[in-house]
Formats: structure tokens, C-alpha cells, sequence
């Protein structure tokens, strides 16, 4: 299935996971938001928000076909 990623802030990495346009990541089924951290290069701990089809969510969200995905750093006081 796909899934379409953005990170913002210090997360953004123009070649696996930037904040302009979303990058299209083919996934299997029954994987989480955790699992797609882990696949962008992410580090778990470095995310304080995710967010899946615009509203909040955790590492143990389960991903659909289509999910549209934010991680969000700890930044300005959050």
C-alpha cells in the first residue's frame, strides 16, 4: 500500500521526508506509524506529534492505503 509523508522542522530531509510535498512510501499492510518512522529515517524520540489524515495519532496508529502522514519535531516550547 501507499502511504504519502511529510516531516517539518528539523525531522525534514528534502530526500527521504521534506515539508514542501508529501514523498509516496510503499508500505505493507498492517504496519504503524512507528514502522514508518523507522522506514523515512526518523528516530522515534525525536517526533512529539504525528499526525495521520490531520488528526493526532501515536506510534501504534495503524496505516491505511492512501494515509497521509506529518511528523512533527519538539520545537518553540511544544
Amino acid at each position: 500500500m501507499k502511504v504519502d509523508v511529510k516531516c517539518f522542522a528539523t525531522l525534514a530531509n528534502e530526500d527521504t521526508c521534506d515539508y514542501r510535498e508529501p514523498i509516496s512510501y510503499d508500505i505493507e499492510d498492517g504496519r504503524t506509524v512507528g514502522d514508518l518512522a523507522d522506514k523515512v529515517g526518523v528516530t522515534r524520540a525525536d517526533v512529539k506529534i504525528t499526525f495521520v489524515n490531520g488528526r493526532k495519532s501515536g506510534h501504534n496508529t495503524l496505516l491505511s492505503n492512501g494515509d497521509r502522514v506529518g511528523f512533527v519535531p519538539a520545537v518553540g516550547g511544544m
